[in-house]
């Protein structure tokens, strides 16, 4: 076929590539997307929708199970784990659809394959194994002004516990079983391997966390992460920390695990054991190396408008390195093309960049943790408030949990929010905002808060860094 030219493509089409296209179309640049799998990438098709479509059958089985103590009778509760497996996947193919029309709606070109770059400006599309959506182009030679890459991550595998998609398992794995196991072993308590952890213990599995590392959910504050362990194990989850997986035994149905914690070993034997210890970048096929674009650790070296090592070639989400988080994908992408547009964005800032786990309880932070304040050389404030000092919470039943702020104690400057507990996942945002335009505490502090509501928390919580809480 001709060569066609663009001003733009993009190599990949996950929450990071559709959105870039996306924004790169109503700049007025003529755009196309390389997709070679789904899209709406991992994110959409199996990574954070049909993960969080999974949690709310749990999280409603989870309820039903304890309506009493709602004055409700519910009868008998059960779970099919098909129908529930069959609504996450269909959950996941609406929001697939829903890319694709969006491509169409903003004269997104979408090129059916998979790409590798052959010089700054252009690159050629092999044909991909999956089968391409009606009125995508297809295989062919490709020429752009600026070549943005999104191509994501993958789970890492380590030696010895490499997936066999029957015993142990992978997050693809995990979202469609065909039954939920007696027992489940996680290694890894990060996001993913939370969740997973969270989702099957409340269907029923017994299940043991095995996390490297001194605490789970590493990347949180010590404090929230020790309630969210907390809460883990009174719900019957078994938590190891600073112990590592140092082999598997496959059986016929099941896996038994030799752990290291540092002062011996013990097996633990498991149905089935789901593998999160991470993710790596995409960064193989596309050419990189002949072309000069620095790589390192699995990721692919960009600067805060997205550039790399080569003019003309750039990166963003995933690929380009941690947080390795959807929403952090897409405003890279944005950033990224509003520079090639000659809008001068401002740079992403990655201590604003929310994460959010969907377990039970939720656990959600923006901004510096207490100890990486102190480690700056900070002189802090901190603020805390319990759910169980919430009217909402309390009506809920949700009164287990807490609010954390971190403040400057010289300036007021907000530098850090954590939460652990109900739709915490939903408030972080409240404080991404005050911190994106800098607000102080005495801006907070006489803000007005509705009554009944979850948010009073984060108000009660700056309060309390003053010593001025109301309701503790």
């Amino acid at each position: 076929m001709a060569e066609q030219g663009f001003d733009i493509i993009v190599i990949g089409s996950g929450p990071g590539g559709y959105v870039t296209a996306i924004r790169a179309s109503q700049l007025g640049l003529r755009t196309a997307v390389v997709e070679r799998d789904y899209l709406g990438g991992i994110c959409l098709n199996w990574g954070c929708i049909p993960t969080k479509a999974l949690l709310r059958s749990s999280e409603v089985f989870n309820y039903l199970e304890h309506a009493d103590s709602f004055g409700l009778s519910a009868g008998k509760v059960g779970f099919d784990p098909g129908a529930v497996v069959k609504r996450s996947r269909s959950v996941a193919k609406r929001l697939s659809d829903g890319v694709s029309f969006l491509m169409k709606k903003n004269n997104v070109a979408v090129i059916w394959g998979e790409a590798a770059i052959d010089a700054p400006g252009r690159l050629t599309v092999k044909p991909s194994k999956t089968e391409a959506p009606k009125g995508a182009l297809g295989a062919g030679s490709y020429q752009a002004k600026h070549i943005i890459i999104a191509t994501g991550a993958r789970p890492r595998v380590l030696p010895g516990i490499e997936p066999d998609k029957k015993l142990v398992w992978t997050y693809f794995e995990a979202m469609v079983p065909d039954r939920i196991p007696k027992s489940l072993l996680v290694i890894g308590s990060g996001a993913i391997g939370i969740e997973f952890a969270s989702f099957f213990r409340t269907l029923g599995s017994e299940v043991t966390v095995v996390e490297v590392l001194p605490q789970i959910l590493p990347v949180e504050d010590a404090e929230i992460a020790a309630l969210a362990r907390k809460a883990f194990e009174k719900q019957g989850m078994k938590i190891k920390t600073g112990a590592k997986v140092t082999k598997l035994d496959k059986g016929a149905n099941g896996v038994t695990a030799v752990i290291d914690d540092g002062k011996g070993t013990e097996t633990v034997t498991a149905e089935r054991v789901i593998s999160a210890v991470g993710v790596v970048g995409n960064v193989e096929g596309l050419g990189l190396d002949k072309l000069g674009v620095k790589t390192e650790r699995g990721v692919i070296l960009a600067d805060g408008l997205g550039r790399t090592s080569v003019p003309g070639i750039y990166a963003i989400g995933d690929v380009a390195g941690p947080p390795m988080l959807a929403h952090k994908a897409s405003h890279e992408g944005v950033v990224c093309v509003e520079a090639i547009k000659g809008l001068y964005p401002h740079p992403l800032d990655k201590r604003m960049v929310p994460g959010c786990t969907y377990c039970q309880p939720q656990v959600a932070s923006v901004g510096l943790t207490e100890s990486a304040a102190k480690e700056k050389g900070y002189e802090i404030k901190v603020g805390r408030f319990p759910f169980v000092g919430n009217g909402k919470a309390i009506a809920l039943g949700e009164d287990q949990g807490l609010v954390k702020t971190v403040f400057d104690a010289k300036t007021g400057q907000l530098l850090g929010a954590h939460m652990v507990g109900a739709e915490v996942t939903e408030l972080i945002q409240g404080f991404v905002i005050a911190m994106q335009l800098e607000s102080t505490e005495e801006d907070l502090m006489h803000a007005v808060f509705p009554h009944p509501t979850l948010s009073e928390m984060m108000h009660e919580s700056v309060l309390a860094a003053y010593g001025r809480a109301l309701h503790i």
